[in-house]
């Protein structure tokens, strides 16, 4: 194992000095290879170099131990050293692990209201900005490309980009159903209503990862407008393509630039072409698997929102908080990690098996 940690470690510091060259900085596509290469690696090098400093301080205190002076301190010692080093493996086995190639990418986020009227589209709204403000503590980057917007608010649907760093990593376990329980303000007797809306997380890939003929595109252009049909502007700047062999369409319009809600919606258009052949494939490669990782199942209910109980709770892994108010505000970082480390120990036993 540590073999084949040192050899990924003379490739990361071949990396950083490749990412120095000037002549690398100045081509942008094989610099930002190389650029997702090394942070792919830099996470499991930092450990290792962690695990050989703590070796050392275990060899370094087992040799106090022939001091009678030292002894005592060096057995306190010891004791937490070796702690860290059992800590350390478990995390190096992790992280060596096959890496999903679409973790460092950037996605795009959907959500859309499902079952619930009125309500359902609210709790979009409410999900979206649940995910910004998660965005936000991450300092990743958002842009909305396209929302068809409720006329009492909210979204019946909304497109938005997330750009930054290990975007994919920590997002993909949310595609799935979302399910919300509370009293509507519309609601006069106070009556728990119970609506849904379901989010698609989606690795944004690169044109030369997928080549589409532009015979089998149809693309219609027309005004853009606002919710109850107001026209945001005169011209026809919103575009719609269909992808006819899959059936894909995509809508874009948040730019007053027909070229640009073009080219914004060729990059949804091309995720979701991307997505469908994942999900294709992991359905060939795993069709024995009681959990899909990553394959982002839309048709389970994977979460429900109680706001009369202040209640989340993921029914994958059986995880429920009672701090809904902090959860909506963005505070989901708990449940990514525990999501993550869920999934992680599952292919650790498959690989064990």
């Amino acid at each position: 194992m540590f073999e084949k940690i040192e050899e990924l470690e003379r490739r990361f510091q071949e990396l950083e000095a490749l990412m120095s060259d000037p002549t690398v900085i100045g081509d942008q596509p094989q610099f930002r290879k190389l650029s997702r290469e090394h942070a792919d690696l830099r996470e499991l090098v930092e450990a290792y170099r962690r695990y050989r400093k703590v070796m050392e301080e275990i060899k370094g205190n087992r040799e106090l131990l022939a001091d009678p002076e030292m002894k005592e301190m060096a057995e306190v010692e010891l004791k937490a050293l070796e702690e860290e080093r059992e800590r350390l493996e478990g995390e190096i086995r992790i992280l060596l692990l096959p890496k999903d190639p679409n973790d460092s990418r950037n996605v795009i986020l959907e959500i859309r209201a499902g079952t619930g009227g009125d309500e359902s589209a609210l709790f979009a709204g409410d999900m979206l900005r649940m995910y910004s403000k998660f965005a936000e503590r991450n300092r990743w980057r958002v842009e909305i490309m396209s929302a068809s917007e409720s006329e009492r608010g909210g979204y019946k649907e909304v497109v938005a980009s997330v750009e930054g760093d290990q975007v994919y990593a920590k997002l993909k376990y949310e595609s799935g159903t979302h399910r919300v329980q509370r009293v509507p303000e519309t609601e006069t007797q106070g009556r728990i209503h119970t609506s849904a809306c379901t989010v698609a997380i989606l690795p944004e890939v690169e044109d030369i990862e997928i080549d589409i003929n532009p015979v089998d595109l149809k693309i219609d252009v027309y005004r853009a407008s606002g919710a109850g049909g107001q026209h945001v502007n005169k011209t026809e700047s919103a575009v719609r393509i269909t992808h006819l062999p899959t059936g894909i369409v995509v809508e874009c319009q948040d730019e007053r630039s027909q070229i640009k809600n073009r080219s914004k919606a060729m990059k949804v258009l091309k995720s979701r072409m991307y997505d469908m052949m994942q999900q294709e494939q992991n359905a060939k490669l795993a069709a024995d698997r009681k959990q899909q990782v990553g394959s982002g199942d839309r048709s389970e209910r994977i979460r429900t929102y109680n706001f009369p109980q202040g209640r989340m709770t993921d029914h994958r892994i059986g995880l429920t908080l009672y701090r809904l108010e902090s959860i909506m505000e963005g505070d989901i970082e708990e449940i990514v990690n525990t999501l993550r480390a869920h999934y992680q120990m599952e292919a650790l036993q498959e690989q064990a098996a």
